[in-house]
């Protein structure tokens, strides 16, 4: 019975895809097996003239048969070549190879299963991928990778370059890390507004050489300027800082100072001194006054020029020269002399508002300090208005005031009396307005039109008590007129009251 094509080609598809994925399961299977089964380090690094060991071992070696080992050796920019290998039939082999002579197996006599290999008096031409590779059986050959990776220290070193400051960029600083393996590599700090450039170059026994310069345009300014070169390599423990300064050459840049514009006909020994800066420093100082000679009462020694007595000799401009090996620079002054000299200047007006301000503030102070000590002495003392009421007088009955009122008055007759006395007692005493008391104690009073001063009586709240206030008492005058007798709740006037 034939099948009909779409049934074939399904057929077709499906053996496809089976043998697909049988083929990745075996490249799995194999990659997994070799990175496991052959056990190598990843990688070594070693020094020049050292010797340098390549272990490589067979891991689990059940069920499999090892048959020989070979190690080769990949340089990076070469073909494959074989530096040793073993069979358990026959002498370790070292075929014709760089290393030959210099490489050897571990152990003597080596194992199958421990076949690692040394090999002494390394060269930087010795770096690359090393490979020990297994026959086996039945999984065919098993293999572990090593890359050796060859160091060199480099020799570093840094200069300054000395340049003129000028408007064009220029090279100040260069460093270099020579010899290295692998590759340094190098920073620069500073304060300097630059930038650098980097170089590198293939040395010796496959070394490289690292070469830096720092460019800017140089200035006056950047002159010793702190400028360091850093380098960082893998065989430094930490980065190599080499410090240095810019040494950038400019003319002299010269200033005259002590000129105060206060020269006066008679003044003595002013001096005017020349400061310059230079790189390289100030060969020569020269003075000279722009009215040609110097005046008699001039001194001049090295940058200073001493004018032993101010007249009109004076009266003109002083120019300081200097010169250096790369240019000259000056600086001038003009000299005025006056007839009499500038009035001192006194304190500015802000020194002045600013004392009086502080004396202010101080003064503030003090008086609140002395205000919050007087006010803590009347607390602790007890000063104030005092914080208890006071117990009401004591009651007196009328015959006593009178008694004593009457006394007083024989003894100190009105007509002999002082009338501020009489208007002091007057002034003192508080006027009764109790009618019906004054009423009730008529048979208290004595005959005679006679008025009576009182003060307020012990009873004054007690309504229910017979004995009232006494009249006031007026003495000296004898048109008093007794007071009609006015019943409660009718109308009445008082007498008229004299004081």
């Amino acid at each position: 019975m034939e099948r009909s094509p779409d049934a074939r080609n399904r057929l077709a598809c499906t053996k496809m895809t089976g043998l697909l994925c049988l083929v990745v399961t075996v490249c799995l299977l194999a990659h997994g097996a070799s990175g496991q089964k052959v056990k190598v380090e990843p990688e070594v690094s070693s020094y020049p003239g050292q010797t340098v060991n390549l272990r490589c071992e067979f891991r689990d070696a059940a069920g499999v048969q090892l048959t020989m080992v070979t190690w080769i050796y990949e340089p990076k920019d070469g073909e494959r070549m074989n530096i040793a290998v073993f069979h358990p039939n026959f002498e370790p082999n070292y075929p014709e190879s760089p290393m030959k002579g210099r490489v050897s197996f571990s152990d003597n006599p080596p194992t199958l299963t421990s076949p690692s290999i040394q090999i002494t008096n390394v060269r930087m031409t010795d770096e690359g991928k090393y490979i020990c590779e297994y026959a086996t059986y039945p999984s065919g050959n098993e293999q572990g990778i090593t890359y050796l990776v060859m160091l060199a220290k480099p020799q570093n070193a840094a200069s300054t370059v000395t340049v003129e400051a000028g408007p064009t960029k220029q090279v100040v600083a260069r460093c270099e890390s020579l010899n290295g393996r692998p590759a340094a590599e190098i920073s620069w700090v500073t304060t300097a507004k630059g930038n650098a450039t980097v170089v590198s170059k293939a040395g010796a026994d496959n070394t490289v050489s690292v070469t830096s310069e720092y460019v800017l345009v140089p200035t006056a300014a950047d002159n010793g300027k702190d400028i360091s070169c850093v380098v960082q390599h893998r065989t430094q423990d930490k980065p190599e800082s080499l410090a240095m300064k810019l040494v950038i050459q400019y003319p002299p840049e010269v200033s005259i100072v002590g000129y105060d514009n206060n020269w006066y006909v008679g003044r003595t020994n002013v001096v005017l001194t020349c400061e310059a800066k230079g790189n390289p420093l100030p060969a020569s100082i020269l003075w000279r006054a722009m009215s040609g000679e110097m005046p008699d009462t001039v001194q001049v020694k090295d940058n200073t020029l001493k004018v032993l007595k101010v007249d009109d000799a004076v009266n003109t401009t002083f120019v300081c020269e200097v010169k250096s090996r790369i240019g000259v620079g000056k600086d001038q002054v003009t000299v005025f002399v006056r007839d009499t000299r500038l009035p001192e200047k006194g304190a500015t007006t802000g020194t002045i508002i600013g004392a009086i301000i502080g004396v202010i503030i101080l003064l503030a102070i003090i008086g609140t300090a002395i205000a919050m000590w007087r006010k803590h002495l009347r607390k602790v003392n007890g000063d104030g208005p005092p914080k208890y009421k006071p117990p009401p007088p004591n009651k007196n009955n009328g015959s006593t005031v009178n008694r004593e009122m009457t006394i007083t008055r024989q003894d100190n007759p009105p007509e002999e009396r002082p009338l501020q006395n009489e208007f002091t007692n007057i002034q003192n005493a508080e006027p009764v307005t109790d009618l019906d008391a004054y009423y009730d104690d008529d048979e208290n009073v004595d005959e005679g039109p006679e008025h009576y001063y009182s003060a307020a009586p012990s009873g004054w709240d007690e309504p229910g008590n017979s004995e009232g206030p006494p009249p006031y008492l007026q003495t000296g005058r004898d048109d008093y007129t007794p007071e009609p007798n006015v019943n409660r709740g009718d109308s009445f006037i008082s007498a008229a009251m004299f004081v």
